[in-house]
């Protein structure tokens, strides 16, 4: 009698074990599992326009008829992607060494950079991601990144190594200009006028804070300044209009329980699921030029207990998160306090508000995308 038990012992064993195994597998992943390497030569490979704007245009850009300086830009800035273009590469020939600078065509007249100014939400970066798309190059002849990644990049290689790997581009095109942080900006502009020496087409936006879109070129004045003998090079283009992530739509959902955002990461294929502080606490041992490599695979991103962020250092770490999974489009569901609320008053009337109000706008865009992974967990 002792066989048949011990065999349907060994035989339930089993089965728990393959239950144990499934519901592993289907656990959702954490962030703060994770952290890359990410090698020098994949930070140049992945200067292209992000996942979100991979299919944009200047066809598919909609200007709002009651703001003229929309459909202006986009003139401006097709002209410019033409003047930009030429020789055999151009029409995907040869391909260059990702180190070795090869001949352009010939400079033509106008400005060699184009510098998008207006306030969030107007469209700057889907135009930016135009223009390179619409630059008759190669590929591997453009260059698209943030300010920050092009700070990461010249840390991974080193200022002439950067130098050397760009001048052989067409284009560079700089999203989220930074005008907060003095040192970077510097390193910046020095490498912007090694590149403009050697011919590379550039352009670049930066935001106006909210508010203040009646104060004229104040942006473009502070941009064009900080870049110091580069000004003559830029043509300014100033975007009105309000930002479209809130434009018609419903204010964001408000934050869900915690039970509700772990339903929601179990059930959704590929989601994550992390504490808040921990997650905060593990962006503090991860560079940030990893944090796109962070979120490879990750379909939406579940957070519990969203608190106020407690220090400066942390919030400029968790703006650069929400960048990138603003790029990536993953939804973002979260429980604890309102997006609107991670910053201090103090942090949004700062020197780095600008981040901050990026910030707010991105994830808030985000968390209306997830609303509908809420809506089917609570139906379970």
């Amino acid at each position: 009698m002792s066989a048949p038990t011990t065999a349907s012992g060994s035989a339930g064993r089993t089965a728990a074990e393959a239950r144990e195994a499934t519901e592993a597998a289907e656990a959702p992943a954490a962030l703060t599992a994770r952290a890359p390497r990410v090698p020098a030569e994949r930070l140049v490979a992945e200067m292209v326009p992000p996942p979100r704007f991979a299919t944009v245009s200047f066809d598919n850009y909609l200007t709002d008829p009651g703001q003229p300086s929309q459909a202006e830009a986009v003139e401006a800035l097709r002209a410019f992607a033409a003047r930009l273009g030429g020789g055999a590469d151009a029409k995907g020939g040869r391909r260059r060494h990702r180190f070795r600078r090869e001949a352009k065509p010939a400079a033509s007249s106008g400005p060699r950079g184009m510098y998008l100014d207006g306030g969030y939400g107007v469209g700057k970066t889907h135009l930016l991601a135009s223009l390179w798309h619409a630059t008759p190059a190669a590929p591997e002849l453009k260059a698209f990144g943030t300010f920050v990644e092009l700070t990461n990049l010249v840390g991974a290689l080193g200022f002439q190594q950067t130098v050397k790997t760009l001048s052989g581009h067409r284009l560079l095109c700089i999203d989220e200009f930074e005008l907060d942080d003095p040192g970077d900006t510097v390193l910046v502009s020095t490498l912007l006028g090694k590149l403009v020496e050697a011919g590379v087409g550039l352009a670049a936006t930066s935001n106006t804070l909210p508010g203040k879109l009646g104060e004229g070129r104040f942006a473009a004045a502070d941009f064009l300044r900080e870049i110091q003998g580069l000004s003559a090079r830029f043509r300014t283009l100033r975007i009105d209009g309000e930002d479209y992530r809130h434009r018609g739509l419903p204010a964001a959902p408000p934050p869900h329980s915690d039970e509700t955002v772990a339903r929601a990461a179990h059930r959704v294929p590929g989601a994550s699921l992390d504490d808040f502080p921990a997650l905060l606490d593990h962006l503090s041992r991860v560079h940030p030029s990893r944090y796109g490599a962070m979120c490879d695979g990750v379909q939406a991103v579940c957070l519990t207990g969203v608190a106020p962020v407690p220090d400066q250092s942390t919030a400029l770490r968790l703006v650069v998160l929400a960048d990138r999974l603003y790029d990536r489009e993953v939804p973002v569901l979260a429980s604890g306090v309102p997006f609107d609320r991670l910053f201090s008053e103090e942090m949004l009337s700062g020197g780095y508000r600008k981040k901050y109000f990026r910030a707010i706008s991105r994830l808030t865009a985000l968390a209306r995308d997830a609303k509908g992974l809420a809506d089917a967990s609570d139906e379970h």
